[in-house]
């Protein structure tokens, strides 16, 4: 029997722009079904998966032998230097600063994943940046920590927030997922939402006049970059982010909340 198939016709940046915004509040149904099945896109989920293949029998690190339990930590974004410097990979850019600080590289991929290992004040320490798009992160952080058995209150997820002004911070140690469609999926695969994270404000700085619930919800906004003004405040949060991980690592959620929650 023979099968007519049926051409795909390749998408433009503009589209996908549109499509890859999904966690920006306002992409529907129909866009992510479209972004699922763009050549690019299964193009590369094709490869990662042969990646994850022939990669996931390399010997894991010296310093997970003997440890009982480990933390992973996972920051959210979109792969890609189209989206390396936007709004929405504020995730991405605090977990790089928290690895460099820590002398952690992100050597291996396992699960749609670029991970990298480390031991951070006596704790074993598994970061990770997903790599399918943000609506999919669910799909990289759930099977990490399966794999590795993390506990869920041993999860910590560092994303963006457009609810929160530029430079602020609020971890929680649980909670639901606030639109944000990166924690819908991670919520919707590891089947709760009790884990810890750090929401990192990507909204218009507190003095500006841009309206939260319309502007911003858009994805111009979210795939956009920062302003020369808004870039100075964003190289003064990622530091501070990186450190409310590690004394989320070395103090306890309850510390590092009443730390960096009141600014």
């Amino acid at each position: 029997m023979l099968i007519k198939r049926t051409a795909i016709v390749p998408m433009n940046l503009a589209a996908e722009r549109v499509i890859v915004a999904n966690a920006s509040h306002t992409i529907g149904a129909a866009e992510s079904f479209l972004h699922a099945y763009s050549p690019m896109m299964w193009k590369k989920l094709t490869i990662d998966r042969f990646v994850d293949l022939f990669r996931s029998t390399a010997t894991e690190p010296e310093f997970l032998e003997g440890k009982n339990k480990v933390k992973l930590i996972a920051g959210l974004g979109n792969p890609g230097r189209a989206y390396a410097d936007s709004r929405h990979n504020v995730g991405f850019r605090c977990i790089n600063k928290f690895a460099r600080n820590n002398g952690i590289e992100f050597s291996k991929h396992r699960s749609k994943a670029r991970i990298g290992f480390g031991e951070v004040s006596g704790e074993g320490v598994i970061l990770a940046k997903p790599q399918a798009y943000m609506n999919l992160s669910g799909e990289s952080v759930a099977p990490l920590a399966r794999y590795y058995k993390v506990e869920l209150s041993d999860i910590l997820i560092v994303y963006d927030d457009v609810d929160l002004p530029l430079g602020r911070i609020r971890i929680r140690e649980k909670g639901g997922p606030a639109g944000h469609n990166g924690m819908k999926s991670i919520i919707r695969h590891l089947g709760s939402n009790e884990f810890p994270r750090i929401r990192v404000g990507i909204g218009p700085l507190e003095n500006d006049s841009v309206d939260f619930y319309e502007e911003t919800r858009t994805p111009d906004f979210v795939l956009g970059r920062f302003t020369p003004e808004e870039k100075t405040v964003v190289e003064e949060v990622m530091p501070r982010v990186a450190e409310a991980i590690y004394c989320i690592l070395t103090e306890g959620i309850s510390d590092a909340m009443n730390k960096y929650n009141a600014g």
